[in-house]
């Protein structure tokens, strides 16, 4: 694992990835989670995404029938909710390896 490669991107997850972004700017790895479908997909995003687009292109990715509601989900970074979704991902404290959880914002019963 070379310093340039995050810890995270050798955890399992989806084979294809989300890239944001126009393609030639830098971008910083991210793994966004969702346990609802115990699933988690790679992000390669700019510093500067907004966290909210982050988490709109997460929904679609793994849950798209719910995509549409993405008011109904938090998005977390260690372990706090990001109140103000449209700060940038640096500004909401993302760096290289971030790991992100996006969740029901009402708890469901198990069953």
């Amino acid at each position: 694992m070379s310093a340039a490669t995050p810890f995270t991107t050798q955890l399992r997850s989806r084979p294809e990835g989300i890239r944001l972004g126009t393609g030639n700017e830098p971008v910083i790895t991210l793994r966004v989670q969702i346990p609802e479908v115990w699933d988690t997909i790679r992000v390669d995003a700019p510093a500067d995404t907004p966290v909210s687009v982050v988490k709109e292109r997460a929904l679609q990715a793994l849950m798209p029938d719910e995509s549409a509601h993405h008011a109904d989900y938090v998005i977390k970074l260690a372990g706090w909710e990001v109140l103000d979704e449209r700060v940038s991902l640096t500004d909401a404290g993302a760096k290289q390896g971030s790991i992100f959880l996006l969740t029901s914002r009402r708890r469901h019963p198990v069953r």
